[in-house]
């Protein structure tokens, strides 16, 4: 019998089949540990293997980030510049922020702005006026997926395979990019190997079972550069799961802003004068300031109460927002009902909180549904799954646009703004064909 093969060996097998059915290959190159790791296994792969081909490195610069991420990103694309065919992109899209109730968005590299840009545009890098598919409205997800069709036909490519470095350990979210089979196509049977209907531009996650310690285990064992800002997190006491490479103004990443300061003082200073609310999020960001703890009522008021004086301080549109949101939320408990458990149950009946029981939930779960009203708020451990006024105002006080610490589903312009963008893309397309790193 034979033993079975470890991840490196399974990435070894998993890059044979790319190279060997893919004519167009690419890494989506972030300057993480994962697709700095990835990016390493496929160049030792061509060289280990002789073979006489390039593989594109896709390389989104968001204009913010760490000194170290930037000087990363420049030797890792110069280390095997005979390898590599790089876009490095510099385009003024739209990027999530978390830092302003005023703001859902800012953009890096915005012309009308160059004089408080926090570092000079990378040369050779890829402007707005390479992408003639470029909009004013184009967030930055938008843009990765016109980016690989833009790129399938630069190639004049018959199969295009794009490479993200996404682990299922890190969240549900990743685990069901690649366990479920809901509206997408596997490539020869392979699960970690996904396309849209009727195209020839696939995604592929070649490390989606590796954890945390293979990547470290991987560049100690190879002697492979890596990110030197890991080392400086390592040092600031962030814990190895914390340890992310992104935007630095996405909710996640609000919580350690702060770091910034310590770690890169330069870039910190030119930060705060680049992005609304950027220093405000970093010295708050930890603290019930910004919902990120426990929130104090404030006295004479109810939740409620509150949050309607929160809203009166927004501008109409994140005002509009919020609200649409709360309707959605509430039709929601009012008609359906969300699910709870039975200890949940008995606590808001020991309450005195009216609700309607039902037997049976056309989810997957043990729990029962719950039909009630919005209330006030109550002290019971599933709190964040109940519908209170005060979690509406923990979201306004994040910043948290999207409600997503309530669970909330995309309201009516999300919707309409996400199924037109599938829509677009496909339309373009449909014309063009347990064991560890040893």
């Amino acid at each position: 019998m034979s033993e079975p093969l470890n991840v490196y060996d399974l990435v070894q097998r998993r890059l044979e089949t790319i190279f060997a059915s893919f004519d167009n290959v690419y890494v989506s190159f972030s300057g993480g540990k994962d697709s700095g790791v990835l990016l390493n296994l496929c160049t030792d792969y061509i060289r280990r293997h002789g073979l006489k081909r390039k593989i594109g490195v896709f390389h989104m610069d968001y204009e913010i980030q760490y000194r170290e991420t930037i000087e990363y990103v420049d030797r890792a694309l110069a280390a095997d510049a005979d390898l590599l065919d790089v876009y490095r992109v510099c385009v003024p899209f739209k990027v999530s922020t978390s830092t302003s109730m005023f703001q859902q968005y800012w953009r890096p590299w915005e012309e009308d702005k160059k004089d408080i840009w926090v570092r000079k545009m990378p040369k050779g890098c890829y402007t707005r006026a390479d992408f003639p598919f470029f909009t004013e409205e184009m967030w930055d997800y938008d843009f990765q997926i016109r980016f690989a069709e833009w790129l399938h036909e630069r190639k004049k490519a018959t199969r295009t395979c794009c490479l993200i470095g996404i682990r299922t350990q890190e969240s549900f979210n990743r685990w069901r990019c690649i366990y479920s089979s809901r509206n997408l196509h596997h490539f020869q049977n392979e699960r970690w190997i996904r396309r849209w209907k009727k195209t020839e531009i696939f995604n592929a996650y070649p490390i989606y079972d590796w954890l945390t310690t293979d990547v470290w285990t991987a560049n100690g064992k190879f002697g492979w550069a890596y990110n030197h800002l890991y080392d400086l997190y390592y040092k600031a006491g962030v814990s190895l799961d914390n340890q992310r490479v992104a935007s630095p103004f996405i909710a996640p990443a609000i919580a350690s802003l702060h770091l910034y300061r310590a770690i890169d003082p330069d870039t910190w200073g030119r930060m705060i004068g680049r992005v609304n609310g950027a220093n405000f999020a970093a010295l708050y960001g930890r603290t019930s300031a910004i919902g990120w703890q426990s929130v104090r009522l404030p006295e004479g008021l109810t939740w409620e109460k509150y949050m309607h004086f929160l809203l009166s301080t927004l501008p109409e549109r994140t005002r509009r927002n919020y609200l649409e949101k709360l309707s959605v939320s509430m039709r929601f408990w009012r008609e359906k009902g969300g699910c709870l458990s039975e200890r949940t149950i008995l606590g808001l009946r020991k309450a005195g909180i009216p609700i309607h029981v039902g037997e049976k939930s056309g989810y997957r779960t043990n729990k029962r549904p719950v039909r009630m009203e919005y209330i006030d708020d109550i002290d019971l451990p599933e709190f964040s799954r109940l519908p209170t006024f005060k979690r509406i105002c923990i979201c306004i006080l994040k910043n948290d646009h999207a409600c997503k610490y309530m669970g909330f589903s995309l309201n009516k312009y999300e919707k309409t703004h996400r199924k037109k963008i599938m829509e677009k893309y496909e339309s373009m397309l449909h014309g063009t064909e347990e064991n560890r790193v040893p």
